[in-house]
């Protein structure tokens, strides 16, 4: 049986070999790096001093699949490809998809691909570093309370001149196990942006939209006028103490916040003549100490045994209670100030560094670099593509990415239950991946960064799981109550304008986070702080 189904396997395995040769003679297919020769002699390695992690032609685990490969722990990388012809972003659709396998995981480092502008803008290949400019990074960043798949491009400000980095807000989180997973952004051209993570749309956002790139593209029509001042008079107090209040006659502000309980009597059976502590009846001098360089030598204290079974030891004092009479420091009432003008902002100016378009002018694609720092090995990058149509990039997705998937799928799958762990363990993980969608809302934005962290360290100690969905379900909530309940707010008298301004950087170069090295510090144990008896 075994021998008659050979030949419909090799049938298979070669109709698949033809389907990838033929995707890659496409005309919709720009560029395909497939890596199943070495990348020796069409990948270019960085000579810079500062990137000495080596890279490797290997198999990705439990494949017969070459990839390349992250193979040393806490390095840089940093590799590039010059493609046949720069790629022009502006016209049409563009595919960019690439495949990523954390083999050993990611606590702190990327794996996101830089898309390079032509050489004529300042790099060299063997000099490739992170100051190279880029066109758009893309792929997934780990580290500490960062966790994300970039999209980041950068963009010409056709008024200043100064190449700005636009980041897409709100980024879906890299997946967290040690699986194959491809990530796709497609570029279309009517300004939509769609990021797919294993072929599901993740995000979906536009160019133009500044509710969707933080800076936006186009930059605000007016800023704040640099020059103008507050006036002296002007008055931001929305309350005044009241100049009329007077402090009540019977207002005491010296009497103490609490006094002595008078009512409070000793427990019977305290034990006035007995110490809290004695010196241990068993400790003993060591051989070796020296009276004359130790010092007198004095037994260590332990908790005094006839304390344990009485209400209390040595002199008892009298428990204190609120003072009734209490008011503190007296203040006078705030009432509305009859000279408040508001909140001062400057008059607004038109910005000089204003343009309008259309569409992004992006800066073609010259070459593509993977450039990272990490502290981890086993990050293993595959079937690079940049394509014209969608559909190559999902026939890719079909016949590369997808079977490798479902066998390592599967295979954790087994070793979960060999280990015993289907039952819990397996739900756990069904549950921290629901949490981490989760923290991808919209409308949980601003507390994203706090969701991934105490997802995090449930998957460190799994036995906080329910825990962590109570802590998830309470910053839920208290969101869903901050928008039910404080959405409104009371609108103050606005000078001038009620126009704000967007800020914008120009650009530096986006490191990996994991260039955030973690400090670990070590802490002496305390003795404890023993609380007193009388003190009950």
């Amino acid at each position: 049986m075994m021998m008659r189904m050979r030949p419909v396997w090799l049938l298979f395995a070669i109709i698949a070999s033809c389907s990838l040769q033929l995707l890659c003679a496409s005309d919709d297919t720009i560029l395909y790096e497939s890596f199943d020769e070495s990348f020796e002699g069409r990948w270019i390695v960085s000579e810079k001093d500062d990137y000495k992690g080596v890279w490797k032609h290997s198999k990705s685990e439990g494949h017969d699949d070459y990839g390349l490969l992250v193979s040393e722990k806490a390095r840089k990388y940093a590799i590039v490809k010059e493609v046949d012809e720069p790629v022009n972003l502006k016209d049409g659709t563009v595919v960019l998809q690439f495949e990523t396998r954390l083999q050993n995981g990611l606590e702190c480092g990327g794996a996101y691909l830089k898309y390079l502008r032509p050489q004529e803008a300042g790099w060299k290949p063997k000099e490739f570093d992170n100051e190279a400019p880029y066109s758009i990074m893309f792929g997934p960043d780990k580290c500490g309370a960062t966790n994300k798949v970039h999209f980041i491009f950068k963009h010409k400000n056709p008024k200043s001149g100064e190449y700005v980095e636009h980041h897409l807000k709100y980024p879906p989180s890299v997946p967290s196990d040690k699986l194959t997973h491809v990530y796709t952004a497609i570029l279309k051209p009517d300004n939509e942006l769609r990021i797919l993570i294993d072929g599901e749309e993740k995000k979906k956002a536009n160019f133009l939209s500044s509710e969707d790139f933080e800076p936006p593209l186009i930059p605000s029509k007016t800023i704040p006028d640099p020059d103008d001042k507050k006036p002296e008079d002007w008055d931001e107090r929305a309350k005044i103490p009241d100049p009329d209040a007077v402090k009540p006659e019977d207002w005491d502000e010296d009497a103490p916040m609490e006094i002595e309980d008078e009512d409070a009597e000793k427990p019977e059976g305290w034990l006035d003549d007995e110490p809290e502590e004695i010196d241990d009846p068993e400790a003993t001098k060591p051989e070796d100490w020296d009276d004359e360089e130790d010092g007198e030598w004095e037994a260590p204290k332990i908790d005094n045994p006839k304390c344990e079974v009485a209400p209390g030891c040595g002199e008892w004092k009298r428990p204190t209670k609120g003072n009734p009479a209490y008011k503190g420091k007296w203040h006078a009432p705030l009432i509305d100030n009859p000279n408040y003008k508001g909140i001062w902002k400057p008059q607004e100016i038109p910005n000089p560094d204003y343009f309008e378009l259309d569409k992004p002018d992006f800066e073609p694609i010259a070459a593509i670099g993977i450039e990272i720092w990490t502290m981890q090995d086993g990050i293993l990058f595959d079937n690079i593509l940049i394509a014209k149509d969608e559909k190559v990039a999902e026939s890719y997705r079909e016949t590369a990415w997808k079977p490798k998937f479902e066998v390592e799928k599967e295979k954790q799958k087994d070793e979960d239950e060999a280990a015993g762990s289907d039952g819990l363990a397996g739900i756990q993980k069904k549950v921290f991946d629901v949490l981490y969608k989760v923290a991808d809302i919209p409308f949980l934005s601003a507390y994203k960064l706090q969701i991934i962290d105490i997802i995090e360290k449930g998957e460190k100690q799994p036995n906080l799981t329910i825990g962590i969905i109570v802590s998830v379900v309470v910053v839920i909530f208290t969101v869903l109550l901050k928008i039910l309940f404080g959405g409104k707010k009371q609108q103050t008298p606005q000078p001038r304008t009620e126009n704000t301004s967007e800020t914008t950087e120009t650009s530096k170069n986006e490191g990996s986070s994991g260039e955030k090295e973690e400090e670990k510090e070590e802490t002496a144990a305390v003795p404890r702080k023993r609380t007193s008896r009388r003190e009950n």
